[in-house]
């Protein structure tokens, strides 16, 4: 994080601010280039074959890409471009400017990154969106806004961490099966595609929680409060220290001592006073103001 501090120290003055407002723009003119016609997205895609014979063009059009779901409508599309640019804004305003602008552009990174590792194994192109940074995008989201509803199928209210967990499922699906299948490749390439929400989500887990130093501090702290409540009924038993159920305020024993011995509290005795039985009829009553005067 402290270099993560320094970068934004150094770099911040060139992020661009409220990013999402340019590629809901990108979506904007790739609706517009389909809608004229479809065939020119064709040229726009992210293909390594392509790029490495010229069209160099393509590592920066791949960005003006249509969502899937356009192809139910105007409406559809609207949906979730308000969608992408709630997020957007969400995660701009949880980080600032610059840590969005390197989550995103850093996703974009991964994913040419992505169809590299494809096409030199494999020789062929995968037709690379933003599919995969969205999704990024969505987890990251999700992860830090877990509460938040969203409208399943536009009725249904459903917090977003169970559709974040559902699609975290679906994704690890998708690269078991590529690698049962052997095209190990393929699977590299999908967690390579949300490495930047992988960083993120390592970089931010709190684990000192979970540090063994912290579980010792959290025991000393239960045993402390326990001796607290009942400071009388804490002994040294076989060299630790104890906190005992039973204890005689005549003799001192405790359960601890004879399994066989049993224990009463005296209703005459001013205070919470437990004896065992050689001792609850023969000794002396404590009475409040005896207890005064001693003190």
């Amino acid at each position: 994080m402290k270099f993560l501090n320094k970068m934004e120290r150094k770099f911040g003055k060139y992020a661009i601010h409220n990013l999402m407002k340019y590629v809901i723009g990108l979506y904007v003119v790739g609706f517009i280039i389909t809608l004229i016609n479809p065939n020119l997205i064709y040229f726009l895609y992210l293909d390594i074959d392509k790029v490495l014979h010229g069209q160099v063009w393509r590592l920066v059009t791949f960005l003006i890409q249509v969502p899937s779901l356009s192809a139910m409508g105007m409406f559809a599309f609207l949906i979730q471009m308000y969608l992408y640019y709630m997020i957007g804004n969400s995660l701009e305003r949880s980080w600032g400017a610059f840590r969005f602008n390197l989550y995103f552009f850093s996703g974009i990174l991964f994913n040419i990154l992505a169809t590299v590792i494809i096409y030199a194994v494999t020789g062929r192109s995968y037709m690379l969106g933003l599919d995969f940074i969205n999704q990024a995008m969505f987890f990251a989201f999700a992860a830090l806004y877990p509460n938040v509803e969203l409208l399943l199928m536009y009725i249904l209210p459903i917090k977003v961490k169970y559709l974040g967990l559902f699609y975290a499922i679906v994704y690890g699906y998708e690269i078991y099966t590529f690698v049962s299948l052997g095209h190990w490749y393929q699977g590299i390439a999908m967690v390579l595609a949300i490495l930047n929400f992988l960083i993120f989500f390592v970089a931010t887990r709190n684990y000192k929680r979970i540090s063994p130093k912290e579980y010792k501090r959290r025991a000393n702290y239960k045993r402390q409060v326990r001796n607290a409540h009942n400071p009388d009924n804490v002994i040294q038993f076989q060299g630790r220290t104890t906190v005992t159920r039973h204890k005689c305020a005549v003799c001192g024993r405790t359960e601890l001592d004879d399994d066989n011995l049993e224990f009463r509290f005296c209703s005459k005795c001013d205070g919470n006073y437990e004896y065992c039985m050689d001792h609850l009829y023969t000794h002396e009553h404590v009475h409040r103001n005896d207890r005064e005067q001693d003190s």
